[in-house]
């Protein structure tokens, strides 16, 4: 195909090409002018349908708005049912059904909460009125329900069932709360008793505290916080009052106690040991366990109310330890003292635990005031007692030479003490931290010499010197012996004992020369020896005694033996250990001598006249005669 045939088929195709988009415009001129009309349509539609649409809206909203108020309406109408029915209930009183009238209360205050928040209506202000009215009427009878039950349920503990609630060891029955143990417990006994079980009474029903619980924390929702503190406070403090003085508790003051006699006041003090810990352990202890229960949540009101009731009962136990303490000072109070500082020591951990709010601090303090005042005062009373000893003037002798009441009063008292170690190494810490064992040492000490020098200058009453030295060696035997038997040995150690016992030992051989020498000097052969012929007696140095010599000495022998038979018989070696060694150191001496000296010249006395005035006693009598001396025996005792 040529140029030209290609260029005209080119032009067809062209032709055809302008031809179709002809159409397509003409085609989509057309669309444009139908959509257009149909735009038109469609406003025009739109327009003729907006107040329907307004119309249809307006209903929609007309019936939410009847559903909103149909629905707050029925809210309204049900807390207007609640109230009625809560009304109900309160007007009841709590009495029928505690559990219902607190709901009730509780529905009340919901109801109330509500209406003042959707005030929207006319009655609104009436309706809320009347609820409060409702409210205060209600926790009027809360109150008064409150302080029936409370009344109602706090019973006065009779004594009986306080001494239940102790250990088996210090209930009345095992130990009478009036006298004071002689013998202090040991420290096993100590032991046992720290870690003894109490036992707390049961003060208020358990059933009945989750109500009085609840009656509380409606009045303090309510604001009546003081009416529930003064209705608790003067009704549990009335029935712990009337506890103690029921166990015997009494109010005593200092001039109270100066004015009675000893024995009276020794039983007060041991009540007043065990009234302590039946307060404490007990009653205290019951006391905080229910106010901590019922007053849970409310802890300024708790403490303070703890505090308050507790103060007065707290008060007077007190008070009685602090006139003790305060008292005249002799040396019988030491061990009272001893034991109120052993009480208030072993409860002082139970005191900070159940007076450690703020609310109780002054009672805490006043407890930890009388410790350290009873310590304070024992150990004055211990400086009292060594100046007692030293100082004691009693002129009432012991005319047989025996033990003095002195020193079993003073050996006594320092057993005593050593009853007391503990207790007394926890009083000397209360004033300096050292050595507690050397300071027991020391006082122990003191007291020992303090009675030596004493019974030294309460020995130079005796006229015979030969007595004076029988009484220092009695006394001296006494102390030794009670100290080797008592703990006291540990304290001042063997070295002590052993000087005391040479002191002892001393005084003996002191009695032996001053009694026994110019009796033994009648008997002794040493420079007396028979001569020949004549009935005349030389000694080795030539010299002779006569007849009439040797009857001179039976005669002062018979004298001398006879006087001291007749004095020594009437004096008193207690101890029967020391009274046999000591007749048998006598014996020791005295009957080789005489029998030597009888068997040498007993025939000379013999073979004159009247021999029995003269040899009155054999060996064998003389030994019997002794075995009567030290016996204490009075004149009439020994004619008999």
């Amino acid at each position: 195909m040529g140029v030209p045939q290609a260029m005209a088929a080119l032009r067809d195709k062209a032709a055809l090409v302008r031809e179709s988009l002809q159409k397509s415009q003409t085609i989509t001129e057309s669309m444009v002018s139908i959509l257009g009309s149909f735009d038109h349509r469609l406003s025009s539609l739109e327009t003729a349908m907006r107040p329907t649409q307004i119309r249809t809206h307006s209903i929609r909203r007309a019936h939410e708005n009847i559903d909103k108020t149909l629905k707050a309406a029925e809210a309204i109408l049900g807390r207007f049912d609640l109230t009625r029915k809560a009304e109900a209930k309160i007007l009841r009183g709590p009495h029928e059904d505690l559990e219902s009238y607190l709901e009730a209360i509780d529905q009340l205050r919901s109801n109330l909460q509500y209406f003042t928040t959707h005030k929207c209506f006319k009655s609104t202000s009436g309706i809320i009125t009347h609820a409060n009215n409702l409210l205060t009427k209600a926790i009027s009878k809360l109150e008064d329900e409150f302080r029936n039950l409370l009344t109602n349920y706090s019973k006065v503990v009779e004594p009986d069932r306080l001494f239940d609630g102790l250990p088996d060891s210090l209930r009345p029955s095992a130990t009478s709360p009036g006298k004071r143990n002689d013998s202090k417990k040991d420290s096993d006994n100590q032991k046992n008793s720290e870690n003894a079980v109490y036992t707390p009474p049961t003060l208020i029903p358990p059933r009945v505290l989750p109500l009085l619980h609840n009656l509380a924390q409606q009045m303090v929702q309510a604001g009546h916080q003081q009416q529930l503190f003064r209705i608790y406070r003067d009704t549990r403090a009335s029935v712990l009052e009337q506890s103690l003085r029921k166990l015997g508790v009494e109010r005593l003051s200092k001039d109270d106690v100066q004015k009675m006699q000893w024995e009276v006041l020794e039983a007060k003090i041991g009540n007043w040991i065990h009234y302590m810990r039946i307060a404490v352990k007990l009653l205290f202890a019951g006391e905080k366990k229910i106010c901590d229960q019922i007053l849970a949540g409310i802890d300024s009101l708790r403490d303070q109310c703890y505090a308050e009731i507790t103060a007065n009962s707290v008060s007077v136990l007190l008070s009685f330890g602090e006139a003790i303490a305060k008292s005249k000072r002799s040396p019988e109070k030491l061990f009272v003292l001893l034991d109120m500082y052993e009480i208030m020591r072993e409860l002082q951990s139970e005191i900070d635990y159940l007076f450690g709010t703020k609310s109780c601090t002054e009672m805490r303090e006043s407890a930890q005031s009388l410790t350290k005042r009873l310590a304070q005062t024992a150990q004055e009373t211990f400086g009292d007692f060594e100046e007692a000893v030293a100082k004691d003037a009693t002129k009432t002798a012991v005319l047989d030479g025996t033990v003095h009441p002195l020193t079993s009063y003073v050996i006594n008292y320092v057993k005593f003490l050593f009853d007391y170690k503990t207790t007394l190494e926890q009083l000397f810490q209360e004033f300096e931290e050292s050595d507690t064992e050397a300071q027991l040492k020391t006082l122990t000490t003191r007291i020992m010499d303090a009675l030596q020098t004493n019974l030294d200058g309460k020995s130079k009453q005796y006229k015979d010197p030969a007595l004076t030295q029988l009484f220092l060696m009695n006394n001296m035997h006494y102390i030794v012996r009670s100290v080797r038997r008592s703990e006291a040995k540990d304290l001042l150690g063997d070295d002590w004992v052993q000087i005391h016992r040479r002191i002892v030992q001393q005084h003996a051989n002191q009695y032996k020369r001053i009694s026994w020498a110019k009796v033994l000097q009648c008997v002794t052969i040493q420079g007396v020896a028979p001569t020949g012929g004549g009935g005349i007696l030389g000694g080795d140095s030539g010299s002779g005694i006569s007849r009439a010599m040797v009857k001179d000495r039976f005669k002062n022998f018979n004298a001398q033996f006879e006087d001291l038979h007749m004095r020594q018989c009437q004096w008193n070696v207690p101890d029967s250990e020391l009274r046999e060694s000591l007749r048998l150191a006598v014996a020791e001496v005295l009957l080789p001598a005489y029998r030597s000296f009888h068997k040498r010249f007993g025939p000379m006395a013999e073979s004159g006249k009247s021999p029995c005035k003269y040899i009155k006693y054999k060996p064998e009598d003389l030994e019997r005669m002794l075995s009567e001396f030290f016996e204490g025996k009075t004149c009439v005792e020994q004619k008999r």
